[in-house]
């Protein structure tokens, strides 16, 4: 198949990497209105630059748009109109009201999928066989600083992958989401089926935490994003005092999980949907009630008016 991938910063450079590694991939071309940044990262991987976005589209069967979110709507409309196979990062759009108008005007017969990448950390699937009756789930993103992040808060640029797992692979109707923070930090509280779920966000964290932690009635469930580890900590077989310290034995068992990269998995398979034309894991209505739930989380820190 030959793809394309619009705008090359961060997220696109590691799409043009992952791309030119895939068997699958026939032909590769870039564009970006950085001419010198297109340039450079096309001489890397073996990349055909393109002028434009309409020059790119004549040349490939499917793209990756990775612009700035403000630009995800025009740029995928432009993709729509030539009915090339999309891939678009994360969040779909700026707005769940732009996304819902920018899919009216999806074409029929192309696979269109959006970029939550940790539905594909392979840490998901194996929590998700181990959880049957969650009591209580917490997950906490928080990074440092980054100068890539523009326009966005930190609910759209990281809780949202967080959200993504809960709605669409743990609970589909979120209810009573209460929420505080600001622009850089959030922290919120919601009810899934009567599930206490506490998310946690952050730009300003000095350390970088990616977690998960699941309470059943027998045992707590860890996972790290980051190093793939899951480990699973059974109740302790007894409770004891031993010189006035308060002692219990727990059973550890840490699960076996193949470590892969997210992306790669991600990317090959667009490319093996929109050959077989089918639906990408990952789909737009999905990814509008990602944007539903995290204008909600916002609206819940908005500055009040005085009582």
């Amino acid at each position: 198949m030959d793809v394309g991938v619009i705008g090359v910063g961060t997220m696109g450079r590691n799409h043009v990497r992952v791309y030119s590694e895939l068997k699958t991939v026939n032909h590769l071309g870039v564009c970006d209105m950085n001419a010198e940044a297109a340039a450079t990262i096309g001489k890397q991987h073996g990349a055909t630059v393109y002028p434009s976005v309409e020059e790119l589209l004549r040349h490939v069967d499917g793209v990756s748009i990775c612009v700035p979110t403000p630009f995800h709507a025009k740029v995928a409309g432009q993709v729509f109109a030539a009915k090339k196979h999309t891939f678009i990062e994360k969040p779909i759009c700026a707005t769940a009201a732009e996304a819902r108008t920018l899919m009216t005007g999806a074409p029929k017969g192309i696979t269109i999928g959006v970029g939550h990448i940790e539905r594909f950390n392979p840490i998901v699937a194996e929590i998700k066989k181990i959880v049957t009756k969650p009591l209580y789930i917490e997950m906490k993103r928080h990074n440092p600083a980054s100068a890539r992040v523009t326009g966005s808060s930190v609910v759209e640029d990281l809780m949202i992958h967080d959200i993504d797992i809960i709605i669409n692979v743990f609970f589909p109707n979120p209810c009573h989401i209460y929420s505080v923070g600001n622009a850089d930090l959030c922290s919120v509280l919601m009810e899934c089926g009567g599930v206490p779920v506490a998310l946690s966000a952050s730009r300003k964290a000095s350390k970088k935490i990616r977690m998960i932690y699941i309470e059943e009635e027998d045992f707590t469930v860890e996972g790290d994003f980051m190093s793939q580890e899951v480990t699973i900590y059974r109740k302790p077989g007894r409770y004891q005092f031993e010189n006035e310290r308060y002692v219990q034995e727990n059973i550890i068992e840490k699960v076996m999980v193949n470590k892969v990269e997210p992306l790669k998995v991600e990317l090959a398979t667009f490319i093996d949907c929109a050959q077989k034309h089918i639906p990408f894991p990952v789909t737009p209505e999905q990814a509008i009630r990602n944007l539903v739930v995290s204008e909600q989380i916002r609206a819940g820190f908005m500055p009040k008016a005085p009582v």
